[in-house]
């Protein structure tokens, strides 16, 4: 088992795909976790690249944010499409960010992941509320790199 997948217990990567289910309740957006042992670039450089790897540029309303971890490298970011970047100020992830770094540090990775997807959601339902014919464009699976 690489230092990736052990990262969470199979119990954990559940708990967040719910976190996702639920926080993509109240809004269009769409929320994506993606972990990984390393990064040779920086964390938001890679995170990008995830990101349109995973095809996460091709939602409606162009509104689906990454949550990146680099496991080894005990770094994340989180970006989100231009939908959102042409709605919100530049610091509008902070108070993600913050509430995920505080878990973090305190080595609760899995209650620092639910935790983010819940404040992510919450951030994008201010400016994508849920519509009634919304469907769920993107897997809320947890995706893995090397």
């Amino acid at each position: 088992m690489s230092k990736v997948e052990a990262f969470l217990t199979q119990e954990e990567e559940q708990e967040i795909v719910e976190a996702i289910r639920l926080a993509e309740l109240n809004t269009s957006g769409e929320i994506r976790v993606h972990l990984e042992k390393s990064s040779e670039k920086t964390v938001l450089q890679r995170a990008i690249e995830v990101f349109h790897w995973l095809k996460m540029d091709a939602t409606q309303e162009h509104n689906g944010v990454l949550i990146y971890v680099a496991v080894k490298d005990k770094t994340f970011a989180i970006y989100g499409d231009k939908g959102i970047h042409e709605k919100v100020t530049d610091n509008f992830w902070n108070t993600t960010k913050d509430v995920m770094q505080k878990h973090f540090r305190d080595g609760n990775f899995k209650e620092g992941l639910v935790q983010g997807i819940t404040e992510a959601g919450k951030q994008l339902k201010i400016h994508f509320p849920y519509q009634t014919n919304d469907t769920n464009e993107l897997s809320n699976e947890i995706s893995f790199g090397e």
